[in-house]
């Protein structure tokens, strides 16, 4: 297969043969960013090291679909030069940076390996990708951590069962330009947004095209949630399998929330308009006709298994955000792309995929 220059990218809306390289593949994200291209036509390798607990069931998942163009590789981004000679054998030419530590308590807990995996591990995937010769297009997964305590400077109103931004300013959401005070973050935030400068400044020093997903609560199938991250996934599991739940805070605080077929179609749209949407970070989420509070989520799922779902309160976690929504017009201008599953409907699939698959559950 002959090689392609990145430029050959903008516009095209065939992903046929492309080569598409996801670290982090086996995580809920890079899964479903995986089969999306592959049912594109795409040459996906999914690279991890199955670290995280259940993964190794949507690797089994994704071979069991036998499709030629699908590989696994297991490794580390921790290992660079295991990740340049991977680059150099199968020449990407996109690089989707899925794989991270994403839990903020795990960050407080252990902030030196936080920043191992989150912002050296993403310098090792940048000089992979600009070493190995085929320029490839990088989307990095960053967080709406990035913006630290900045978030909780907006004033807000308190509603039932619910808290508001009460600055009409922020109406639409928060934009990319609000502050990033690096003295207002958790250690996750400080390592995501190291990564995020460094994947832009690539983009800048060495002409890598890349963009940058500060992304906010995506939810989907093949989502194992826990109680430290991936909220939506974890309320729904455990509401399948009858299990109490741990409210931190009071349940009002409020995100909007994507469901994971909306962000794999965002990932799409970036890649194919590269020439525009290189260099840029952007907000990405349901954006602020898909918000949600704890205490709403809990309504509707008592609604769907027709009880009570037993929760109790527990106090705040470091630097959580009372009201967190993405302001998603400056991904539409640049690509056209807004979210088309609503909250309702995301649920119900989640909901359903889960009491489908309760065995994947123990």
């Amino acid at each position: 297969m002959s090689k392609q220059s990145t430029s050959e990218w903008v516009d095209i809306m065939s992903f046929e043969n492309k080569r598409i390289f996801i670290t982090g593949g086996a995580g809920f994200i890079g899964t479903n960013l995986a089969k999306h291209f592959l049912d594109k036509g795409a040459s996906v390798t999914v690279f991890d090291n199955l670290s995280r607990k259940n993964v190794e069931n949507n690797i089994h998942w994704l071979q069991a679909m036998k499709n030629k163009n699908f590989k696994f590789l297991q490794g580390d981004i921790r290992q660079p030069a295991q990740l340049l000679k991977n680059f150099n054998e199968i020449q990407p030419e996109a690089v989707l940076h899925c794989c991270a530590q994403t839990a903020v308590t795990t960050s407080v807990k252990e902030p030196s390996l936080d920043f191992e995996i989150n912002a050296a591990g993403t310098v090792n995937v940048l000089e992979a990708a600009r070493k190995c010769g085929s320029n490839p297009t990088v989307v990095y997964t960053s967080t709406n951590k990035v913006y630290g305590n900045s978030v909780n400077n907006i004033p807000l109103a308190e509603r039932k069962g619910r808290y508001e931004f009460a600055d009409k300013n922020f109406e639409k959401g928060i934009p990319e330009d609000l502050s990033t005070d690096a003295s207002e973050h958790t250690p996750y935030g400080c390592s995501k947004y190291t990564a995020d400068i460094y994947v832009r400044d690539y983009c800048s020093i060495y002409d890598l095209p890349a963009a940058v997903f500060r992304m906010s609560c995506i939810y989907g199938t093949r989502q194992f949630g826990t109680e430290e991250q991936g909220w939506v996934a974890h309320f729904i599991i455990s509401s399948v399998l009858g299990k109490p739940l741990t409210i931190y805070g009071d349940g009002k605080q409020v995100r909007d929330i994507l469901f994971i077929d909306d962000l794999a179609r965002a990932f799409e749209l970036a890649i194919e308009k590269i020439s525009s949407t290189k260099g840029q970070a952007f907000n990405i989420g349901g954006g602020p006709q898909n918000t949600i509070s704890l205490l709403e989520l809990i309504d509707i799922l008592e609604k769907l298994t027709g009880k009570k779902i037993p929760h109790t309160f527990s106090g705040w976690r470091p630097f959580d955000q009372r009201v967190y929504i993405s302001d998603i017009s400056k991904i539409n201008k640049y690509t056209g792309w807004q979210p088309q599953i609503s909250v309702n409907e995301g649920i119900e699939k989640l909901f359903g995929w889960v009491s489908e698959n309760k065995n994947l559950f123990g």
